[in-house]
């Protein structure tokens, strides 16, 4: 499937992902709908997207909502071939706070953007899923016969979404795609997460504090994310799969914390807080990507090694850091 002068659409367009997502398919030509969720700040703020160069940007046609409108999901997907649904509320500490918010978003909004693609028959929907899905790894590398457990409500919302897209693919012949990054990591990603957290304060703090340091996480860059969800739109043989986006390698926190210290050049103590770790049941221990079947459908390997990313990651950062506070993410 050619992708090159497609109109296409990307919910969560704003976000760290989605952005990236969007600066390749401007790269390949695509016209882009950017859907941004609507709030007073983001009447001259498109998140992460405001990033961008004025020449990828004048080439986007930005769309303000909120997935919950399904009025708002038809009428953005109106007219395009290929739908790329990224737009979530992600946080899993938000999520044990204002579980409602996060279940609405991204149960109801996956089955607006779903109904919406019933009538307005894109020729793909890639959708974003999340390994949060599977809890801590019963065996690894993790395939996509992993079993599903929900340790938070954020891993909740996203079976119920997944499982929404398995349905409408079944029940009423939507072509989706399901891809399901493990930890992605690289520039314009939230203070939330647990690399630029760590590169934040390495950066500016004392020390780096953090919630449990043992958890074992597969951290692939941005760019190499973002080029998966681009070659799902055009392997013929994604339709209907769930393909996992992993480098087949992990870290523990700790440990990749005191890889951040290094190549930051600073000598900053890690210290663990009681108060940012997370609810013993629902803090996932492991997590590592059997990526064999994103190797022999989508033609996809990790091309950014975990070094190389993490150096270019601090580089961005150490030039943005004016975005950014020290995180208080429990992570």
């Amino acid at each position: 499937m050619e992708r090159s002068g497609m109109t296409v659409l990307v919910t969560g367009a704003g976000g760290f992902i989605g952005s990236h997502v969007v600066e390749q398919l401007v790269a390949q030509g695509s016209r882009v709908r950017a859907f941004v969720r609507y709030t007073s700040r983001t009447e001259t703020d498109a998140g992460w997207l405001r990033t961008l160069s004025d020449e990828t940007l004048r080439s986007i046609e930005i769309v303000r909502g909120d997935l919950r409108d399904s009025s708002a999901v038809l009428q953005a997907m109106d007219g395009c071939e290929i739908v790329f649904h990224l737009g979530a509320v992600i946080s899993i500490p938000y999520s044990y706070v204002h579980p409602r918010d996060v279940i609405e978003t991204n149960i109801l909004g996956t089955l607006n953007v779903l109904e919406a693609a019933r009538t307005t028959q894109p020729k793909r929907l890639i959708h974003a899923s999340s390994s949060e899905v599977y809890g801590t790894a019963q065996q690894t590398p993790m395939s996509e016969r992993h079993p599903l457990r929900a340790q938070s409500p954020y891993s909740a919302s996203k079976i119920g979404a997944d499982k929404l897209v398995e349905s409408f693919h079944r029940s009423f012949g939507v072509p989706t795609v399901t891809i399901r990054p493990f930890n992605t990591y690289g520039p314009r990603q939230s203070a939330r997460a647990v690399i630029p957290t760590i590169i934040v304060q390495a950066l500016t703090g004392e020390q780096i504090r953090l919630g449990s340091l043992h958890p074992r996480r597969d951290f692939a860059f941005v760019e190499d994310t973002a080029r998966a969800f681009v070659l799902a739109a055009a392997a013929p043989e994604a339709v209907g799969r769930e393909i996992h986006l992993g480098t087949n390698q992990e870290i523990a926190v700790g440990e990749l914390a005191e890889k951040i210290v290094r190549l930051t050049g600073r000598r900053v103590p890690v210290v663990s807080e009681d108060e940012r770790v997370r609810p013993s049941m629902s803090e996932v221990e492991r997590l590592i990507a059997d990526n064999t079947l994103a190797k022999t459908v989508l033609g996809w390997e990790p091309g950014v090694s975990l070094d190389e990313g993490l150096n270019r990651t601090i580089a961005w950062f150490q030039e943005h850091l004016g975005l950014y506070e020290a995180a208080e993410y429990n992570v």
